[in-house]
């Protein structure tokens, strides 16, 4: 079994606190239909996720959500319950997103989060990056997203303690 995440709180997390290996399970997310319509009216308006009639007799058999309202969804979830809200500088991007399985309204998600790599930046030993892998899975526990994240953190210790000598 991968260890949690350090018991530090997200307001104090800090790039040392992101082992390589730790694990975290954060949720619940409720899909709702009126929420999943509204969404993709605005951002991605394709029939499988806005008219339930048309979904019905599409791919799916029924309404779906974007896939982008369901990295907007795992997004918050991160912002809330993961990422460190003092500490967290920027995000150069992610790599290998991967939408799995449908999400569906009435699903529940929950997003497991796995620290890959921690390394403290050379040229800024005030810093370091922490590239993560996450998953979105439904109430079966089904995976229905993934993607690796990668997120730059200032360091507690600027002078690359042994801590976060990595």
């Amino acid at each position: 079994m991968k260890a949690a995440l350090r018991n530090v709180p997200v307001e104090d997390r800090h790039f040392e606190d992101f082992v390589p290996g730790a694990s975290s399970l954060f949720g619940p997310i409720h899909v709702d239909a009126a929420e999943v319509v509204e969404f993709a009216r605005r951002y991605d308006p394709q029939p499988i996720h806005i008219d339930p009639a048309a979904a019905a007799v599409g791919p799916f058999g029924g309404l779906i959500a974007s896939g982008w309202h369901t990295v907007s969804l795992v997004m918050r979830v991160l912002v809330e319950s993961y990422l460190a809200r003092g500490a967290a500088l920027a995000s150069p991007g992610v790599d290998e997103l991967r939408w799995v399985k449908p999400v569906r309204p009435g699903d529940v998600l929950r997003v497991r989060v796995t620290v890959l790599e921690a390394n403290r930046s050379r040229s800024k030993p005030d810093r370091g990056m922490v590239r993560t892998s996450i998953e979105a899975v439904n109430q079966r526990d089904e995976l229905v997203m993934s993607m690796i994240a990668m997120n730059l953190f200032r360091c507690r210790d600027p002078r690359g303690g042994a801590d976060g000598a990595r």
